[in-house]
């Protein structure tokens, strides 16, 4: 055993050293990938999807940006029933203000504070309801 340890250190020194030796390592010549083949000319493409704009069409810099983006990823207006148009006008869908999402974080918006009861409600543990309870201001 004693004998077989210095001759695998001595092997393994020499495999180490063998590897080391000898080449001209980065200096060796590389062929040329650019020799290989013959480039071609750069050549741009006709773009066959281009057609003509039509008189009077609107121009497509001119569309609203955010109106693309909606019509791209849901399609444009969708097609409602009788009765859920019903029920967006019995809601007053038709008289929303369209910049209402703007005036909502406004510092001048009007906010009702609903008073402790409805935030202990809302902050209440989920469950069957068996153990709530709560107590009014007096």
């Amino acid at each position: 055993m004693r004998k077989f340890v210095p001759v695998a250190v001595m092997v393994g020194l020499s495999v180490a050293l063998a590897g080391c030796g000898g080449g001209s390592g980065l200096k060796r010549a590389k062929p040329d990938e650019y020799a290989v083949a013959r480039q071609a000319p750069l050549v741009i493409p006709p773009d066959y999807a281009l057609v003509p704009p039509r008189p009077g069409a609107a121009r497509p810099q001119e569309n609203n940006p955010s109106t693309l983006a909606l019509e791209a990823l849901f399609g444009g207006a969708a097609a409602r029933s009788v009765g859920e148009q019903a029920v967006l006008n019995n809601a007053g869908g038709d008289t929303i203000a369209p910049g209402v999402r703007s005036e909502v974080g406004d510092p001048e918006t009007n906010v009702v504070d609903k008073g402790a009861t409805t935030r202990d409600i809302v902050a209440a543990p989920e469950g069957d309801g068996q153990n709530a309870t709560t107590k009014t201001p007096k």
